[in-house]
């Protein structure tokens, strides 16, 4: 277990502190994951625990109170978080999405306020996009934005919403006509929002309402949620940015960095089932001998081990090339594709060396058969990333005739 998925070249600094984060994971997440899971309990003094060890603030700069570390040592983390409980990586996931977002686009203004506070952990962010009947057609949003003097009135639904109830600031991306010609692009009349809310379900303040927890096959513990917007009325200074209609290019900025979060947790999923599945193959006996023993088996965890390897290089990949500066959509939508289908088979293949044993809540692979599907469709589709890399590919591989 310890040989697999090594990354060369981390500095000293990198290496304490995955060193510090896996000894957290082993002690304080691993031993309650799936207790908590089946009760869809919101992990508190867990993420009391990451709130300490600053990693709300990972990739916040110095300046802001943050550790002002990389995306791989971000992804890095999250990798091992993952392996303890994939919903826990989801928590900060968002908030760091949010925090990268405001790094990257903010105004002055809007990092002061909002980034020392979100290096605390004292302000947890969550992000918005998706709507009832949108699915990936980002395009085909219809919640909108009104200008009414040194105000935006917001109107409409979202859906899917991580950490809906429990974060205090949403990125919430919507249309906004103003400054805008009809004819316009639809991604060239979309602005993202920061809107400021009290933690909680029910009205949150006027004009907003977070229903309630989406109930879910897996992914438990974290609240997913609908945000409904009635005349939510929302200062213009909290544009992100300070300026309207560059609201998709700020979100697809924050999406890439997410869907190398979305490769490493799908890491962390299948290192952990490989970590159960190679050890019940040598604790369970047919035939006279250890499962391991037999070559179907041997097999299989072959199998497994290069899936856990091959994932964790391409993520690690795509996390460099996005510190270097350099464009890494191709590189993120193949360590996100590539990550969470041999997540999802890694899984399987666990769940099948368990035998029955693995269909009964009692043991932890249950619980990672449940989990491994929603990162299949979190941060885009398989499809969607078929058809990022495709257009990719076609730039680079242009054939001149």
């Amino acid at each position: 277990m310890a040989r697999l998925a090594q990354t060369a070249g981390l500095t000293d600094v990198q290496q304490e502190i995955l060193t510090t984060v896996r000894d957290f994971v082993d002690k304080e997440i691993i031993p309650v994951a799936t207790e908590l899971e089946h009760r869809d309990e919101y992990p508190q003094q867990i993420v009391d625990g990451l709130k300490e060890l600053g990693l709300f603030g990972l990739m916040i700069p110095e300046e802001y109170g943050g550790l002002g570390e990389s995306l791989l040592t971000y992804a890095l983390c999250v990798e091992e978080i993952a392996r303890g409980w994939m919903s826990v990586s989801g928590i900060i996931n968002t908030h760091f999405i949010v925090a990268y977002m405001l790094k990257q686009h903010g105004t002055q203004e809007q990092k002061d306020h909002f980034l020392p506070r979100m290096a605390a952990g004292d302000i947890r962010g969550a992000f918005s996009m998706s709507e009832p009947g949108l699915g990936s057609d980002v395009s085909a949003i219809t919640s909108k934005a009104v200008k009414d003097g040194d105000s935006y009135v917001l109107s409409g639904q979202k859906m899917w919403l991580t950490n809906g109830g429990t974060s205090s600031l949403v990125a919430v991306l919507v249309r906004s006509d103003e400054g805008h010609p009809e004819g316009t692009a639809p991604h060239r009349s979309m602005t993202t929002f920061l809107v400021e809310k009290e933690p909680g379900f029910g009205e949150v303040r006027p004009g907003l309402t977070i229903p309630g927890k989406i109930d879910k096959m897996g992914y438990k513990g974290v609240d997913t949620t609908e945000l409904v917007m009635d005349d939510l009325r929302i200062p213009a200074d909290r544009v992100l940015g300070g300026v309207t209609g560059r609201g998709f290019y700020q979100m697809m900025d924050g999406v890439e960095v997410g869907r190398v979060n979305v490769a490493a947790r799908g890491c962390g999923v299948a290192q952990r089932a490989f970590e159960l599945g190679v050890r019940y193959a040598q604790q369970r006996h047919t035939f006279g001998k250890p499962i391991a023993q037999h070559q179907a088996i041997q097999f299989k965890l072959a199998e497994m081990a290069t899936k856990v390897e091959a994932a964790h290089a391409m993520m690690v990949n795509a996390a460099r090339k996005k510190d270097s500066g350099e464009r890494n959509d191709l590189e993120a939508g193949m360590a996100k594709y590539l990550a969470s289908e041999y997540c999802k088979e890694v899984v399987e293949d666990a769940f099948r060396i368990h035998g029955g044993y693995g269909f009964s809540k009692e043991y932890e692979i249950e619980r990672l058969y449940r989990e491994a599907p929603m990162l299949l469709i979190g941060e885009g589709t398989a499809e969607i990333q078929k058809m990022i890399i495709g257009r990719r590919l076609l730039e680079e591989y242009r054939f001149q005739g």
